[in-house]
């Protein structure tokens, strides 16, 4: 598969960026923003193999703010696109969500993959619309593997679990 027919879908917050409880409001304006550890690394290292885009139910932040907020940690250059609650007008998990994407990407399922630390709302619905997600578990140390879905707890370990995704794929 080249670059142009496949693509990796991040879930924003605790996935790619850290969220800090004590700040609220759009992320943007949070004094304090920060990636999450190797992200930046492992995107960079995945990007000439696939497109990448941030699916994210994040309410109190705009298309633009997201696109800011990202910048500030470099990540902005890695994305081709930011996808959001409150652009899509529907939120992980619900169908809406993911089929607006899939359209908007002219893609099918299977060759998207969902990144996210929200096993519900990211894998689960993910997998509901056929796609095939990893669940980033930083939390603790449970493992969940299945056919559409695999586990990893340090986002190093990213390559590996998409790796394993392609050696099953028919």
């Amino acid at each position: 598969m080249s670059r142009k027919d496949q693509c990796l879908l991040f879930d924003w917050g605790d996935t790619l960026m850290r969220v800090f409880p004590d700040y609220d409001g759009p992320m943007v304006a949070w004094p304090r923003v920060e990636a999450l550890p190797h992200v930046l690394d492992v995107l960079t290292q995945l990007c000439p193999d696939w497109r990448m885009a941030l699916a994210t139910n994040a309410a109190a932040s705009t298309e633009q703010e997201i696109w800011t907020a990202l910048g500030r940690v470099g990540l902005d250059r890695l994305l081709e696109k930011v996808y959001c609650y409150r652009t899509i007008g529907h939120k992980k998990p619900s169908r809406e969500f993911f089929d607006t994407i899939l359209r908007d990407l002219k893609l099918d399922h299977e060759s998207v993959f969902l990144v996210g630390d929200d096993f519900e709302a990211d894998v689960l619905g993910a997998n509901r619309c056929g796609i095939r997600a990893v669940w980033l578990n930083e939390r603790s140390g449970e493992t969940k593997i299945g056919e559409m879905y695999r586990t990893i707890h340090d986002f190093r370990d990213l390559p590996k679990a998409l790796q394993e995704f392609r050696a099953t794929t028919p």
